[in-house]
């Protein structure tokens, strides 16, 4: 059964209803404060808590608002004494699951209780994966005090242990990937390879030929029989980043490989079957590309099993702080040298619309991290001069020149970050040749390693 908290200052009211729900299977514990309830979810967790609102210094409100940051995965119900529901309703604003009135009727509380735990009947093992992952892949990127952020966390704990199929939507930059990541690392596929493939970085020809494999002299240059990235993933996770960007040509294979676990090698007649479980993500509204006639209406069906929408980074501008400071541990440690952010650094970042989201801010952090001066990041860091030497450009501030330099220049940085710094990839996903990439980034005075 579900493990429950009761916060009351009053040693019978918590009394009674701790006997009650023990009564009923549940897995009780008592808190007398609000400071000792606040340090038993951070210490414990806990998969409800029913809490007084008026206590002694720390009341019911804040014992709800410590517990969405410490376990966000936690319900609560509130309780409130007759005649002051507008208390209710403010902790209800806050995040609270549901409230009761004292003097309460036994079967009403019993019946919100069996409701707001039943979502949370995780087996153990699922809520220590939880934990691991926020550790292994920085939830903090993802996690906030918003009801969004809360329920994207609460269905990737849910979905993990199961086989269904996962869509990730969301602008580039949010976090599908990690998202992804994250399911695996928490599935019974965990020991099993994770394979990802972004399909709009490599032409068609080559990519049927990367997920499909191919088989001795298949086409011009196929001098040995090759396996796919299907066969690389049996038994484990298959990631499709970008795929809006499939061929509609490739999509009737990748349906088939998706729905019937078979897939077969370039030039070769038999099927082989494989077992991945498919996750496929895109910054692309697919419904669009559907009436576009660019995307099979039957895939997206296929795909769109369990969905996910990524927030922009815009949308929670309130999360910038714990999400800096990650980063800021995270570089530091790499570099080997600590680094705060400076007078006005946070004030600029919240005033910045961050279009390439968590991963803009990240590298924002990285560069500043690397240019720290005495320990502090400063706006010179990380805000680039007119020249053209930097992302994080405000239209007001520069002319039409300056802006279009920043945005080309912005344009091949990405690209070349998308593929891993190879020159060649890069003008393809930019569609211009080789030659021209290279003339620009030298006006640019751009240099990639």
């Amino acid at each position: 059964m579900a493990r429950i908290l009761i916060v009351d200052d009053q040693d019978n009211a918590r009394g009674m209803l701790s006997e009650m729900l023990q009564t009923e299977g549940y897995d009780v514990d008592q808190a007398a404060s609000g400071e000792a309830a606040s340090i038993m979810v951070a210490e414990r967790g806990y998969d409800l808590v029913i809490t007084d609102l008026r206590m002694g210094d720390v009341g019911g409100l804040e014992v709800l608002k410590r517990a969405r940051e410490t376990s966000p995965l936690t319900e609560v119900i509130v309780m409130t004494a007759f005649g002051t529901i507008e208390d209710a309703v403010e902790a209800m604003r806050f995040g609270a699951r549901d409230f009761v009135q004292k003097p309460f009727v036994e079967e009403e509380l019993l019946g919100k209780v069996s409701r707001a735990t039943r979502t949370q009947q995780l087996a153990g093992e699922q809520r220590a994966a939880a934990a691991d992952f926020r550790e292994r892949y920085n939830f903090g990127n993802i996690i906030g005090q918003s009801a969004e952020i809360r329920d994207i966390l609460g269905r990737i704990v849910r979905i993990a242990p199961t086989d269904a199929t996962v869509l990730i939507t969301g602008e580039s930059g949010t976090g599908k990937e990690l998202v992804a990541r994250a399911i695996h690392a928490n599935s019974l596929r965990a020991e099993r390879p994770f394979v990802s493939i972004n399909c709009a970085a490599l032409p068609e020809t080559l990519l049927e030929s990367e997920l499909f494999g191919h088989m001795r002299g298949a086409f011009t240059g196929a001098v040995q029989t090759r396996k796919g990235l299907f066969e690389e993933a049996n038994g484990g996770t298959f990631f499709f980043d970008e795929i809006a960007e499939t061929p509609p040509s490739l999509q009737a294979k990748l349906l088939r490989a998706i729905q019937e676990g078979e897939i077969r090698r370039l030039g070769e007649n038999n099927s082989i079957n494989v077992d991945a479980r498919i996750i496929a993500a895109t910054n692309q509204d697919l419904r669009v590309r559907i009436e576009e006639k660019l995307f099979r209406e039957d895939l997206y069906y296929r795909l769109n099993v369990a969905r996910f929408e990524l927030p922009p980074l815009r949308d929670r501008k309130t999360h910038l702080p714990p999400i800096v400071d990650s980063f800021l541990e995270k570089y530091g440690k790499k570099m080997t040298r600590h680094a705060t952010l400076g007078p006005g650094v946070m004030d600029y970042l919240r005033g910045y619309d961050f279009p390439g989201n968590i991963r803009e801010l990240e590298n924002l952090i990285e560069q500043g991290v690397a240019l720290a001066q005495d320990g502090q990041i400063h706006l010179a860091d990380i805000v680039p001069s007119s020249n053209g030497n930097g992302a994080a450009w405000r239209p007001g501030r520069q002319s039409l020149a300056d802006i279009v330099q920043n945005v080309e220049r912005d344009a091949i940085v990405r690209a070349l970050r998308q593929v891993e710094g190879n020159k060649e990839r890069a003008a393809a996903l930019l569609e211009l040749s080789p030659t021209t990439l290279w003339r620009k980034m030298k006006r640019l005075r751009l240099e990639w390693p």
